[in-house]
């Protein structure tokens, strides 16, 4: 039987926010992978952080530009005046941080940050706004940026001097120290704000149906349906029977962890591999740590894409024992710099930031022989 890993045990693994991405590494015995997948061995991302349609990128500017406006004259938070400080202290970190907001395209001229001081602002106004429902519309059943953070950091990740930035340890440090302020907030009642029936709230009829609200458990009758606040419901539970798992008692089926689109199958994983080239090749001693590796070498990499109307629980993929699981600290948003200068171009980066983003790993042994790790 696939065991279930609870969302309180998980988020003591990964802070909230940096899990985008279920990544499978499975060696010792062939992995089957489903039918529906078999054909899949490059990428094949089928879903966008960006939206194509002009008219819900103008919607996000419009919810961070009212935002700012709100909290305009207010003291700035303490976690961006320490930001800020770093800024004005740090030549290095200054010059990047400047120099990448200057370097969007000029093709841009909306929905992006103008100004380092702007930059700022946006992001101390989003430290307490919850992502809203969007209608995608225009043919795209659920392609829109997922965060507040996404909608802001975007246009600078692509840029020449972005590249460096967000690899940069002591800018990287901050945006981990934004997003542990950025989740308590989302932790609160006062984040449910959003679920609401109006056309943003996720309670109208079109985010239901996009959701399929049916699969889940909420109390329909009850104010935010019962969910003390939004990572509630974000985290929400799935109905008993509302994700059939094949293969239940056999070894060698893996189980889809999440609901997820899937982005790549590698077949033989090597130990090193150059994974920042444009291939981005499975670097199975990065992606884990340098443990454990020998076991893996030569299997296969199976890697997928949550939407942020996917269900965001996790599930064993196989049946068996946790060896060890841990965060792997790394960075948070990094951009494969062999992908281009193209600041919508994040989902082609997943395989590059499956080595260096912060991470949660779990190391499972599933059949008699592995007992012997």
């Amino acid at each position: 039987m696939n065991n279930d890993i609870s969302r309180r045990d998980f988020n003591k693994l990964v802070a909230a926010g940096t899990a985008g991405a279920a990544l499978g590494v499975f060696g010792g015995v062939k992995a089957a992978v489903p039918a529906a997948e078999k054909s899949v061995s490059s990428s094949s991302v089928a879903l966008r952080w960006l939206p194509n349609h002009e008219a819900v990128l103008r919607r996000w500017h419009e919810i961070i530009s009212e935002a700012t406006r709100k909290k305009r004259g207010e003291i700035l938070h303490p976690v961006i005046q320490k930001f800020q400080k770093l800024i004005d202290d740090d030549p290095v970190v200054r010059m990047y941080m400047t120099q990448m907001i200057q370097q969007i395209p000029a093709k841009y001229t909306d929905h992006h940050p103008k100004s380092l001081q702007g930059f700022l602002l946006q992001l101390n106004a989003v430290l307490t706004v919850a992502p809203p429902y969007i209608s995608p519309g225009h043919g795209e059943d659920s392609a829109l940026v997922g965060t507040p953070f996404s909608a802001i950091l975007i246009w600078t990740m692509g840029t020449p001097a972005g590249f460096a930035a967000y690899r940069n340890a002591r800018i990287n440090a901050m945006f981990k120290e934004l997003l542990a302020v950025w989740t308590k907030f989302l932790n609160s009642k006062d984040s449910r704000y959003v679920l609401n029936d109006s056309p943003t709230g996720w309670m109208c009829k079109e985010a239901q149906n996009q959701l399929h609200m049916e699969d889940y458990i909420y109390k329909p009758e009850t104010p935010y349906w019962g969910f003390s606040s939004w990572n509630n419901f974000f985290t929400r539970e799935v109905k008993e029977g509302a994700r059939p798992i094949d293969g239940k008692n056999d070894n060698k089926v893996v189980a889809a962890p999440c609901d997820s689109t899937v982005y790549k199958i590698g077949r033989n994983a090597q130990a090193q591999s150059e994974f920042w080239i444009k291939a981005q090749p499975y670097s199975l001693a990065d992606m884990l740590n340098n443990e454990y590796v020998d076991q893996f070498v030569g299997g296969d990499v199976w890697q997928a894409f949550l939407s942020p109307f996917n269900y965001h629980r996790w599930h064993s993929p196989v049946t068996g024992t946790i060896r060890k699981a841990y965060v792997k600290e790394g960075l948070y948003f990094s951009q494969a710099t062999s992908e281009g200068q193209d600041p919508t171009d994040q989902d082609h980066s997943e395989g590059y930031i499956a080595h260096v983003q912060t991470r949660a790993d779990f190391i499972l042994y599933y059949s008699r022989q592995d007992s012997a790790w």
